[in-house]
């Protein structure tokens, strides 16, 4: 039977927080992700009684928190910046914590294919201090897929030795920027899979022009290699891709990510009546 929760990630709403939780509350979501790396929702921000009102605005729409997004945009690469970024990372994960969550998404940078460069043993370190980070809390700082290769991922995932570093799955990451197969990716990563995003795309530079004048007008796509799209309008395979999920035991949140848009609180209500149909129909 497939058991997905449906979540969304509160800052594709575009609106303020409380608007933002009643809307999800409205379309039937469980989960929120909360971007939790700056402004009012970071751990230095948001103190004392304002977790506690947070978390009763929550609990009053009956929703809970899926993850908390940790990313702060720099990657872990970099041996000057590292330690910094490591330190509010935990920081973020203390708050997940203490929201009732014990996942924490992140992007980590683009990992080498080859093990033995300097870039690769960086990435290894910071991550190990944040996989063992986890684990004594019981949680996870789940990468997000898409930079590299889901083989490339799961060694470096399999180097750690620690599931504290886990897997934030994104299909449309696959299809638009690496041109990965997101169906075979879930067998792949299926030991590490803690949390996902749903999101559709395409990747421009391998479409016909005919399928990209579908998507977008000519003047508009000069140049682009990739465009996310509303949720069964992009290439990612949902039948099989959510075949895959419930195959390798996989039963943790689908958060609706929508990063563009013009209307992201309808597309946002496709996108969730949509898995329901795609849930009810499997």
């Amino acid at each position: 039977m497939y058991n997905f929760p449906i979540g969304v990630m509160l800052h594709s709403f575009r609106c303020e927080t409380q608007d933002a939780i009643e809307k999800a509350a409205k379309i039937g979501a469980k989960g929120i992700q909360l971007l939790a790396t700056y402004g009012k929702h970071s751990p230095e921000e948001l103190v004392g009684e304002k977790r506690k009102e947070l978390m009763d605005m929550m609990k009053s729409n009956g929703l809970c928190f899926s993850a908390l997004c940790g990313d702060f945009g720099v990657g872990f690469f970099n041996p000057e910046t590292n330690p910094e970024m490591i330190e509010k990372s935990k920081r973020v994960l203390d708050l997940a914590k203490e929201l009732e969550t014990n996942i924490v998404t992140t992007h980590i940078g683009v990992i080498p294919e080859d093990k033995n460069t300097e870039r690769y043993k960086i990435m290894q370190e910071a991550c190990f201090e944040l996989s063992r980070y986890a684990d004594s809390l019981d949680a996870h700082f789940a990468i997000e897929t898409g930079p590299e290769i889901a083989t490339t991922l799961k060694m470096f995932l399999d180097d750690l030795g620690s599931k504290g570093v886990a897997v934030n799955y994104d299909p449309a990451n696959f299809v638009m920027v690496t041109g990965d197969d997101p169906v075979k990716g879930v067998y792949t990563l299926k030991d590490y899979i803690v949390h996902t995003h749903a999101k559709d795309g395409v990747r421009l530079k391998d479409s016909s022009p005919e399928e990209i004048y579908k998507y977008i007008d000519e003047e508009k796509h000069s140049g682009r290699e990739y465009l996310e799209l509303p949720l069964g309008q992009g290439k990612v395979d949902f039948d099989n891709y959510l075949k895959a999920l419930e195959e390798v035991g996989y039963r943790g949140y689908l958060t609706i990510e929508r990063e563009v848009g013009a209307n992201p609180a309808d597309d946002i209500k496709l996108a969730a009546d949509f898995l329901r149909n795609k849930i009810a129909t499997l």
